[in-house]
């Protein structure tokens, strides 16, 4: 029988791996019924408190007491059978199962049998409609989109009986409507009785939700209280232990002639609904210097646009053009070869090699140039010159050149994508959502960043669904809803309000050359 959590105090929690004391000493207090905002840079120690609130993890030092007893949680079993679940920001599903399947396995790993599918399918449409939780249980997970993804981590919890939440990063993948019908379903969760620990880097976001907020750096507590007594501002300021300066921001100046990237008439099919177009005439050009930005809600073909740019997907018809070369439908390595640069969607699947070190991550696009090899061999000494000079440069917080990928925070290995894809000096730099999940700080290094290598003559594609992003840093901004371009803006000219009416398909598409012929 799963205990409901009532009281929850951890105390003097300490966490030490190789090279780094990831939690040192730190204490938290969690109320029934509460929303306590766990706040930091990349790389505090957030996610490593949690592992071990939820058994991944086992503390070096300190103790976690449970309403008044003190309790050993060394699994996530253990963790399932007080109450606790949680939520990860890379989402623990089996992708080929279905929702059924998957909610099914955590029965399994708690009771060490098999159940009937058709109870465990009961129990998840049970919990959708007390908790307002759409969702399909016979679908598949793959087909889902990330916010449904999300959806279903949060029914596997809550059917596996848990009272207390910890929510890691839960908005970082989702539309606005999405993260709106979320907060709401917290806050009705709260009400129930129902304790959140709400770990996230967007300040309106922890306002809305919260009622206490506890800030992290380097590992230690450094503030608590309550939600509403520090400004965003201030809190930024505590998380980062310095003075943020203002976002970076672009300066309006007029776009060169020359074209750096063509997209002409693309178009592709998707993986979901069995194969339905996900492009649609897609036809715009970035010039070279130019930071372009591609707004749309998730789903609209932002994915398979840049899949097939960088030859990770068959286009239909169509062409792809860098600097007038076409690249239609050649490899990734031939489209590597003409100047391309990608920082992807799934950091961690698609831009590391993560049981690789950071010296290996760094140089895996440039260890076979001359500055790094000879005559087929390795340098080992330039290159370890070359990735120490960029850790320092691009600020990557790690122990040592040779520490695998993997153990590092989010935000530090999308600063290693960062330096190796910028280093290279792209002619074009396809950046996919490259702030999800970021801090204040990482997120104004990555706008410096893409700035800074678009003033050198570089083409930025920038798709995001952050709209003050796209606003800030763009020249201009294309809108895509269903596969298409809806309409191509100047980012000075634009505003949230238009964007948004875009983004919901209300406008007209822009024309693309198929669509000219058809009507002539």
């Amino acid at each position: 029988m799963t205990e409901r959590i009532k009281t929850l105090e951890m105390r003097g929690i300490t966490k030490r791996f190789p090279g780094v004391v990831a939690c040192d000493s730190v204490d938290l207090d969690l109320r029934s019924g509460e929303i306590l905002a766990l706040l930091g840079e990349n790389g505090a120690g957030k996610s490593s408190l949690m592992n071990v609130l939820y058994g991944l993890y086992r503390q070096d030092s300190g103790s976690i007491v449970v309403n008044g007893s003190e309790v050993v949680i060394d699994s996530p079993l253990a963790a399932f059978r007080l109450g606790i679940g949680m939520v990860h920001q890379h989402f623990m599903l089996v992708p080929n199962l279905t929702v059924t399947e998957n909610v099914a396995l955590g029965f399994c790993h708690r009771h060490a049998f098999s159940l009937d599918l058709e109870e465990v399918r009961y129990k998840i449409l049970d919990i959708s409609r007390r908790h307002d939780l759409e969702v399909k249980p016979d679908a598949l997970i793959w087909q889902l989109s990330v916010g449904e993804q999300q959806r279903v981590e949060l029914i596997k919890s809550l059917v596996l009986g848990a009272n207390l939440l910890i929510m890691d990063e839960p908005t970082a993948a989702l539309t606005p409507q999405e993260t709106d019908e979320l907060l709401d379903l917290l806050g009705d969760m709260a009400r129930r009785e129902c304790s959140v620990i709400f770990i996230s880097h967007k300040l309106n976001e922890v306002r809305r939700v919260s009622d206490r907020v506890m800030v992290l750096r380097g590992g230690k507590r450094v503030y608590e209280g309550p939600t509403r007594e520090l400004s965003d501002r201030e809190l930024a300021d505590r998380m980062a232990g310095r003075t943020l300066g203002q976002a970076s921001s672009r300066t309006p100046h007029p776009l060169r002639e020359e074209t750096a990237l063509d997209i002409v008439d693309v178009r592709a099919r998707g993986d979901r609904d069995r194969g339905k177009p996900a492009l649609n005439g897609v036809t715009f050009d970035v010039r070279k210097g130019e930071i372009f930005g591609i707004a749309g809600v998730s789903g609209n073909g932002q994915r398979e646009l840049a899949e097939v740019i960088n030859g990770l997907r068959k286009i239909e018809s169509g062409n792809i053009l860098i600097d007038y070369w076409n690249i239609t439908n050649h490899t990734p390595l031939q489209i590597i070869e003409q100047g391309m640069g990608y920082i992807p969607e799934n950091r961690i699947r698609e831009g590391i090699i993560p049981s690789f070190s950071v010296r290996e991550n760094l140089i895996l696009k440039e260890y076979d140039g001359p500055e790094l090899s000879s005559r087929g061999f390795l340098n080992r000494e330039k290159i370890r010159r070359f990735a120490s000079d960029l850790v320092f440069s691009f600020e990557i917080k790690t122990p040592d050149i040779e520490t695998p990928c993997a153990t590092l925070s989010g935000g530090n290995i999308q600063k290693v994508i960062l330096a190796r894809e910028i280093t290279r000096q792209p002619k074009v730099l396809v950046a996919v959502y490259p702030i999800r999940g970021l801090d204040l700080g990482a997120t104004e290094h990555v706008h410096r960043q893409l700035l800074k290598i678009s003033e050198s003559g570089t083409a930025v594609l920038l798709i995001s669904e952050e709209l003050d992003e796209l606003l800030d840093i763009c020249d201009r901004i294309a809108v895509i809803y269903e596969g298409r371009i809806m309409k191509v803006l100047n980012a000075a000219e634009t505003d949230k309000q238009e964007l948004g009416l875009l983004m919901a398909g209300i406008g007209a598409a822009e024309k693309s050359p198929a669509d000219g012929e058809a009507e002539a």
